[in-house]
């Protein structure tokens, strides 16, 4: 299940980075909390992760984004690809695991797709939500 967590923690630290970058692109204050918030509960599921990995990787020093951000609408797609992502590297930790760190896993993943949910609604993205989160479509 290391696996599992590392791809999992690579993603939250990856969304960390990214929401530094996409956050200062946001005027609306609305849409500034929400990264915010957003970026917290990666710090925290990146926290929780530190002491579920017995030999946690070293974070990457930077990311290569998807797309170039450069405006409020590019940061709103970046924030919703990042919410997918992030979706998708903790469904395989649901299959590798059980009892509390099962829960964990799916509350991770669930909060991710929710976030993501909320991104495409601001962004008036059609469908809003996935039938599946964090499976790769």
């Amino acid at each position: 299940m290391n696996q599992q967590l590392a791809a999992a923690m690579a993603a939250e630290e990856a969304a960390i980075y990214a929401y530094g970058i996409l956050g200062v692109h946001l005027v609306a204050p609305a849409q500034v909390a929400e990264a915010r918030a957003a970026e917290t509960a990666h710090r925290n599921r990146r926290d929780y992760l530190l002491g579920q990995i017995d030999q946690p990787p070293a974070a990457a020093a930077g990311y290569d984004l998807p797309f170039p951000v450069a405006d409020p609408v590019s940061a709103v797609r970046l924030a919703v690809h990042v919410e997918d992502g992030v979706a998708q590297s903790w469904r395989p930790v649901l299959g590798a695991s059980q009892g509390a760190a099962r829960a964990a896993a799916l509350s991770a993943l669930t909060d991710a797709a929710v976030r993501a949910t909320r991104w495409r609604r601001i962004a008036a993205l059609s469908p809003v939500t996935m039938p599946y989160p964090g499976k790769a479509a």
